[in-house]
């Protein structure tokens, strides 16, 4: 039974590790404003966002590990080379933007439980990223960042000390209803925008690949035939499963604040730390604690996928050696990428800026991007000289179109709201 059990657990990895760093602290405060907001009305998100980004977790994960290359390594090969520098750039910056505003949350989360200058822990959070990705091996390090997942299980045990009406929740997040105006649809614009982030799509499929280099029996799936079935089934199974956690938390926090803030007349959250101070008075310090720690555990497990995510498309766009198993001097520029975006994201927040507005640019950058990221990344998926006879199944082609559009209709609705 414990080998069995030992064997299902070593099944997961980039997809967990994509899932949990999906709910990182600005996520949090999204989900956060989502719930003070509108109370149990956007609990349906939870259910709905699921299936399509397991589509396109997955197809970008297959990408890796049929190729043998991460996404950027194969639009290089595929398509010109000012939409992939474009598409590179955008997320180097909108990655940088988001570990400033996650390095800012953490900050002040351990501020308020612990005391000291938010500053300087914000500071310490960055160095010790940057430290644990350049100076540890990917296979520890990769098991390091499976056992922080847990981090987010703070956010499932604070919705469980807080008094819930389940059925009032089962209503509405199986029976939902929308309302037709600007601040409901900007902030479930928000809310998809934060659940479908380009630079998961960039990570996972790099995970795939260095999975694939640190097993000396693996090959590349397009040229091991033997080998398309239990991966293509442990993709699945990763993917589903880490998916499925990060909704499961992202729906939690949504739930928290509404049954605490939202029904005490709390409707504006502007950070994740915010939120957790205002949990303490209302929902007490087990709560308070819960939610304040648990901003930090995400924000180190999502920080090295921000920057990791960053350096893994650039190094695929320029054709550097890329790899968190190689020595520093080995892979310098990769690396480089990887200190300069979290030191860049920790001056960030020196700065005399909104962290919020930091953040909102963040979000539309992301949103710009990810269009075209999805679209390329879906006809990367069927170029039989990237993924040879391993075509997407009808399902993934299905769930990873429609996850496509309805973030073009997002992006799109937010431009919209820019406007009016």
């Amino acid at each position: 039974m414990e080998q069995q059990s030992q064997s299902w657990l070593d099944k997961l990895g980039p997809g967990l590790i994509s899932g949990a760093a999906d709910d990182d602290p600005s996520g949090i405060a999204t989900y956060s404003q989502a719930g003070a907001q509108f109370g149990f009305g956007m609990l349906w998100l939870g259910l709905f966002t699921y299936p399509l980004m397991v589509g396109i977790q997955e197809t970008s994960a297959r990408i890796g590990r049929v190729s043998g290359r991460g996404l950027a390594a194969n639009m290089r090969r595929c398509f010109p080379a000012w939409l992939l520098y474009a598409m590179v750039g955008l997320l180097l910056i909108a990655n940088t933007i988001n570990i400033a505003a996650d390095l800012a949350a953490m900050g002040d989360a351990l501020h308020l439980v612990a005391g000291g200058r938010a500053h300087w822990h914000a500071l310490g959070f960055g160095l010790l990223s940057v430290v644990l990705q350049v100076f540890i091996p990917y296979q520890r390090y990769a098991r390091l960042l499976k056992w922080m997942t847990l981090a987010l299980l703070a956010y499932v045990a604070t919705m469980l000390v807080v008094d819930v009406p389940w059925l009032a929740v089962a209503k509405r997040t199986f029976l939902p209803h929308i309302a037709w105006n600007k601040e409901y649809l900007t902030t479930m614009v928000a809310v998809f925008g934060t659940t479908i982030s380009p630079y998961l799509f960039f990570w996972q499929a790099a995970q795939e690949v260095e999975e694939l280099q640190a097993d000396p029996a693996a090959k590349p799936l397009r040229h091991a035939p033997r080998q398309v079935g239990p991966q293509l089934r442990r993709i699945k199974l990763d993917t589903a499963i880490g998916m499925g956690f990060s909704n499961i938390v992202a729906w939690s926090i949504m739930l928290t604040t509404a049954v605490t803030l939202h029904a005490h007349g709390i409707f504006e959250v502007t950070s994740s730390a915010q939120a957790a101070a205002a949990l303490r008075p209302i929902a007490g310090d087990l709560a308070f604690a819960l939610f304040g720690l648990g901003i930090v555990g995400t924000g180190l497990l999502a920080i090295p996928v921000l920057a990791g995510s960053a350096a893994y498309a650039m190094a695929g766009a320029f054709n550097w050696r890329s790899s968190l198993e190689l020595q520093p001097l080995a892979a310098r520029k990769f690396y480089a990428i990887i200190a300069a975006a979290t030191l860049a994201g920790v001056g960030i927040g020196f700065l005399p800026l909104d962290p919020m507005r930091a953040l909102y640019w963040s979000a539309v950058i992301n949103g710009v991007v990810s269009v075209p990221v999805m679209v390329v990344t879906m006809l990367l998926s069927t170029r039989r000289g990237v993924m040879g006879e391993v075509t997407l199944s009808r399902r993934l082609r299905f769930l990873g179109w429609c996850c496509t559009l309805v973030m073009a209709i997002c992006v799109l609705a937010m431009f919209a709201s820019m406007v009016s």
